[in-house]
Order: C-alpha cells, then sequence, then structure tokens
C-alpha cells in the first residue's frame, strides 16, 4: 500500500505539524481482541486530587460513574472494555506544536486552561501526573476508539470530546485536540478514509476542531450550541458548514427537531467515510454552564437519532462524551448507551465474524515495508 498524497488545501493546521502522522510509531493502534466490544476506557481518566478537582463544576469522576452503571445493567464487563492508552507525546505531536506542549510543563497554563486555579500553587510534575496524564489517557482513547470505530462501524470512548482545544491553544477544560488527533491519525493511517464529520451537539462551540480544520475541506462540521455562551469564537465559526445557534432556554421538542433536520441533512449533503460525535450532555436542563432545558430522555433520544442518521447510512460513528457540569451527568449518558443497544444501534451483535482488525492500515514510510503502523 502506499502513502497517500498530500492535498493542496489542508490549510495551516497541516503545513505546521509537517506532516508528522505517517513519521511515527505509536501504540494506540492496537489490536483489539473481537471479545470486546467497541467501548474504550480506562480508571486513569478519573481525576481525583486532594479534592482540588471540586474547585470546578466538572464532575471529574463522571467516566467511572458511565461504567460502573453499565457494568450493573450488565452490558459490560471489565472483561469486555477496550482499555485507553495514554497518548505518547509523538502522538500529541501530530496535530500540536512543540511550544504549546512545552506550555503545559507550567502550572500556571494548566490552570488557566482548566479553569482550577489552586494549581497555580502545585509542582508541575504533581500537575502532570494528576490532571495531565488522565486527559492524555483520554485522548488515547479518543484515537483508538477512532480505529475501533472504521473496524466496528460505531465506537464510544467514554471520555474526550475536548473541543475547545487546537493545535497550539487551550481551553474551556480541553488541555489536548483529541478529536482533531482522531481525524489526522485515521487520515494518514487508514485506508480509505478521506473525508469526515464532525456533529458537536455540546452546549457549547467546538472552536479548538474549527480552528483546525478551518481551511481543510475534506472535515465537514455540524455544530448546534447555545450562541450567548462560552467561547463565542467568531473567527472559528467560519469552520462551520452547518450552524444552528440555539436560544437560551431551548427545550426538546425545537432541539430535537433540529438535531434530526440538520444531522439527516448534513450526512445528506456530503458522505463522509466517518462520524466524529460530540455528545456533550451540558445541555441539560439545569446545567450551571449550558443555558439549555433539555430532558434526560432528550439527550437519549438525540444520541438515538444522530446514530440512526449513521448507522442508516453505513457511516461508521464514534461518539465522544465531552461536557456535562451536573451529578447526574453519568446516569444519563449510561441509559443513553442502554438505548443505543436496545434500538440495535450498537451491541456485541456487531462483532459477529469481527477480527483484531478489518480495515487496513497505511503503510509509514519510516517503518520497514513489512511492519504495519496499526501492529505498533
Amino acid at each position: 500500500m502506499k502513502t497517500k498524497r498530500r492535498s493542496k488545501n489542508t490549510g495551516a493546521l497541516c503545513r505546521r505539524t509537517a506532516w508528522r502522522a505517517s513519521s511515527h510509531q505509536t501504540e494506540l493502534y492496537v489490536g483489539v481482541p473481537s471479545t470486546c466490544l467497541p467501548i474504550v476506557y480506562s480508571p486513569e481518566y478519573n481525576i481525583t486530587f486532594m479534592g482540588l478537582e471540586k474547585l470546578h463544576p466538572f464532575d471529574a469522576g463522571k467516566w467511572g460513574k458511565v461504567i460502573h452503571f453499565l457494568k450493573e445493567e450488565q452490558f459490560i464487563t471489565d472483561e469486555t472494555i477496550v482499555p485507553a492508552r495514554e497518548a505518547s507525546e509523538e502522538d500529541l505531536l501530530v496535530v500540536h506544536t512543540r511550544r504549546y506542549l512545552s506550555r503545559l510543563k507550567w502550572s500556571l497554563v494548566v490552570a488557566t486552561i482548566t479553569e482550577i486555579p489552586p494549581l497555580i500553587f502545585l509542582p508541575n510534575f504533581l500537575v502532570q501526573r494528576k490532571v495531565l496524564r488522565p486527559l492524555r489517557t483520554q485522548t488515547g482513547g479518543t484515537i483508538m476508539a477512532g480505529k475501533l470505530a472504521m473496524d466496528r462501524g460505531w465506537a464510544i470512548n467514554v471520555g474526550g470530546g475536548f473541543h475547545h482545544c487546537s493545535s497550539d491553544k487551550g481551553g474551556g477544560f480541553c488541555a489536548y485536540a483529541d478529536i482533531t488527533l482522531t481525524i489526522k491519525f485515521l487520515f494518514e493511517r487508514v485506508e480509505g478514509v478521506s473525508r469526515a464529520t464532525i456533529i458537536d451537539l455540546d452546549a457549547h462551540q467546538g472552536n479548538g476542531h474549527e480552528r483546525d480544520f478551518l481551511d481543510d475541506r475534506r472535515v465537514y462540521i455540524m455544530d448546534a450550541y447555545n450562541r450567548y455562551i462560552y467561547p463565542g469564537d467568531g473567527y472559528a465559526k467560519r469552520a462551520i458548514r452547518r450552524k444552528v445557534e440555539l436560544d437560551w432556554g431551548t427545550e426538546d421538542i425545537e432541539y430535537l427537531q433540529k438535531v434530526e433536520l440538520h444531522s439527516e441533512g448534513a450526512l445528506n449533503e456530503i458522505r463522509p467515510d466517518i462520524v466524529v460525535y460530540n455528545a456533550g450532555t451540558d445541555i441539560l436542563d439545569g446545567d450551571p454552564l449550558g443555558g439549555l432545558a433539555i430532558s434526560p430522555q432528550g439527550v437519549v433520544k438525540r444520541d438515538e437519532i444522530v446514530f440512526k442518521a449513521a448507522r442508516s447510512r453505513g457511516i461508521p460513528i464514534l461518539m465522544v462524551t465531552s461536557g456535562g457540569y451536573q451529578k447526574k451527568t453519568a446516569r444519563v449518558i449510561a441509559d443513553s448507551i442502554l438505548n443505543l443497544h436496545r434500538q440495535g444501534l450498537i451491541g456485541e451483535e456487531v462483532l459477529d465474524g469481527a477480527g483484531p482488525s478489518t480495515v487496513p492500515v497505511m503503510m509509514s514510510k519510516s517503518v520497514s515495508s513489512g511492519a504495519a503502523i496499526g501492529a505498533m
């Protein structure tokens, strides 16, 4: 197999990163046993350190709670989950600049990005271990789930969705650009992936991936968000091909009608090779940051609409969980995943006949001809 040629219209991001995706070995594209569901998680996702995580409205342990609820319902076991791996520095350099990664070695910078001011006073080695390592592991999980979605038709990373982070700037609790990284990995490493659609339904505008793909026509972005809240990034909005700006207090009926209309419209307009679905639950009524008024049942229905739109067209879909700032968020995410299973949109039956890897990976220019990147 030969490596894809560089597109002429890839924008500043591609020029900045010098197409590093095909120049390093990664441990993220590993073979996964067919006995595993394409659900990626690690206990390392959860951030707990001296109660500092409680100083941000984000429930920094919600990912483990989602897994707990799914186990209670006997949908998954430890043996059927794909364990996430931490993204290495070389993995991150596929998108991020060295300058940005170096800045994360300053506790002040991390405190600003995560919006946890007391981190300023901690030595950076503790910040790396207790805050950034969990976020790097979630980032690795999203990249892994992207490959799994291509192999199995669907995948869920129980974490991730750091949609405010771009190649050279973090913010809004997002330190690594996992959505951009996942798509770049797929473009460079997986045969037949040349177009992607991002459906971002977090309550906030996904300005990170929008800035990264501003000049890249291979990536189609649909974004539905509360127009009045953070980040209000007018420059990044230029990347949105299907923009759905919502008002304060938008409720289920109006919201779900718009989600269905525009999800179907986006996939009818351009057929991608993969859908990356940012399924933030900060749209829930009562969320302190989202400003919308969607019920738990509305969130469950929203996810069902998006999965049906992709699965009915035979398009692989990757879901990440993104924002959500209430204690009930984890229960709602778990209920939504269980509903997707009841509706036949995900589940073990999809794995019949699936092996460790069903989608060919690209060959690296820097690796000997007998070794595929996906096996490393």
